[in-house]
């Protein structure tokens, strides 16, 4: 049997992370989630030794402390996260913005639905990408 993956979020909104926390367990219901309230909580974590290594790591691109390309970019000079795949979910859907992401070491930029339906379809999308 395959060990759960395990999905690191970084989101300031609690509200967003619970709701993508539902709807990929929806989906996918083996992922383990490390939560973040910003980038640098994130990076902190991924070096903790504790905490399984990340399968998916999945951003907002607004974030106090430490934001989403801040994040990609410090994720994206360690070897050893080079390859982890990483998903952008953010409420602006400014294509330069998106376009920094991807270049900055994004994998797949999504602007955030407004339904929790749209939610699932992202969700679906990112597992049969990223996580299949």
């Amino acid at each position: 049997m395959e060990k759960p993956k395990t999905i690191y979020l970084a989101d300031d909104d609690a509200d967003d992370r619970f709701l993508i926390k539902e709807a990929m367990t929806q989906v996918n219901p083996d992922v383990n989630f490390v939560e973040a309230e910003n980038g640098a909580e994130l990076l902190d974590q991924i070096e903790d030794p504790e905490i399984p290594d990340p399968s998916l790591i999945m951003l907002d691109m607004n974030m106090p402390v430490m934001n989403g390309l801040e994040t990609i970019e410090a994720i994206r000079i360690n070897p050893e996260l080079d390859e982890v795949p990483a998903v952008m979910i953010s409420t602006s859907n400014d294509p330069v913005l998106a376009g920094r992401a991807i270049k900055s070491g994004i994998n797949k930029y999504f602007i955030k639905p407004n339904t929790f339906k749209g939610l699932i379809e992202i969700v679906q999308k990112v597992i049969q990408k990223f996580l299949s």
